[in-house]
């Protein structure tokens, strides 16, 4: 079976200390905002419009440093991580996959003002670190990612949370 693939891009976006989820109806989790990245679309740009378009918050990405100039190109700055993720299976064999950009952002407020072709603002919720190790719903994944973001925007370790 041959295996596909899509691009995808997912954005933490962290407020005062605390990142924003959502109740995901169709995948029953809970997701931060992303999604599939359009034809013409470089990564941090998806997640930038993904963001916008789900909850209609501006954020500000954190840019690694990048350092590589090239004569016929340049250096995209890097996610924070990037994931592959197993979508759909059949009979031992993966059919579709996911490789996610993930990116840290922070939010300049908390007013959520998603597009009307989005699911509107009930399923959104503020998850402190604390939050985040006591939602018993959480992935271990979302968890962790959720964790990180927070202490890489607000410049804290998780010790100090």
């Amino acid at each position: 079976m041959e295996t596909t693939r899509h691009f995808t891009a997912t954005t933490y976006v962290v407020h005062d200390g605390e990142c924003l989820l959502h109740e995901h109806d169709r995948l029953d989790m809970w997701l931060p905002p992303g999604g599939h990245l359009d034809r013409d679309e470089l990564p941090r740009e998806a997640a930038l419009r993904e963001v916008r378009e789900e909850t209609g918050l501006q954020v500000s990405i954190l840019e690694p440093e990048t350092s590589v100039s090239a004569d016929f190109g340049r250096e995209l700055s890097p996610a924070e991580h990037v994931m592959l993720y197993d979508i759909d299976s059949f009979e031992g064999e993966v059919g579709h996959q996911h490789i996610d950009f993930v990116y840290y952002g922070e939010a300049m407020d908390r007013a959520l003002s998603p597009n009307v072709d989005e699911t509107g603002t009930d399923g959104w919720e503020w998850f402190s670190p604390l939050d985040l190790r006591n939602h018993h719903e959480l992935t271990s994944e979302v968890v962790t990612l959720g964790t990180e973001a927070i202490e890489r925007v607000e410049g804290r370790s998780e010790n100090e949370l």
